[in-house]
């Protein structure tokens, strides 16, 4: 009896779903950085040994500019550690800004506002004060009225 991810291993190794690998490639390299640099990435791909690094917004472009280093170890760290990987090799690093990345998931609102269950029973001592009394005989049909 074969396994699912037996099965899914061995589509992914044919050579038409070779795209499918170097794409999850590239999320374990964008998961590997750190977390405010992985809301800045868009996407990443390697072509003609360049790393090219798509971000969101034009300030994380020049912050990463500073550390291409970092980004290029990182991939030949990736390319050696995890064999599935090794064919992500660059010698070069792109950064560039891009209007077209993946839209970020929708947070689900909730449609109707909490309720709460009144707590209170209504039972407690009245003021002498006639003022008094009536606001507290108030407040009691109040709470009495949500239970």
């Amino acid at each position: 009896m074969k396994k699912a991810s037996m099965i899914l291993s061995h589509l992914s190794s044919q050579p038409q779903f070779k795209s499918l690998k170097r794409q999850a490639c590239y999320e374990k390299y964008i998961s590997l950085l750190s977390h405010k640099w992985q809301k800045a990435v868009a996407f990443v791909y390697i072509k003609d040994e360049t790393l090219f690094v798509a971000v969101t917004h034009p300030g994380f472009k020049m912050e990463l500019n500073y550390n291409k280093d970092l980004l290029k170890s990182l991939l030949t760290q990736l390319a050696a550690h995890d064999k599935s990987c090794e064919m992500m090799q660059a010698q070069k690093v792109v950064v560039f800004h891009s209007r077209y990345y993946a839209m970020p998931e929708e947070k689900h609102a909730y449609d109707t506002v909490p309720h709460y269950h009144e707590r209170a029973k209504g039972d407690f001592e009245t003021p002498e004060d006639n003022a008094l009394k009536e606001k507290f005989e108030r407040i009691k049909a109040l709470i009495t009225c949500n239970q």
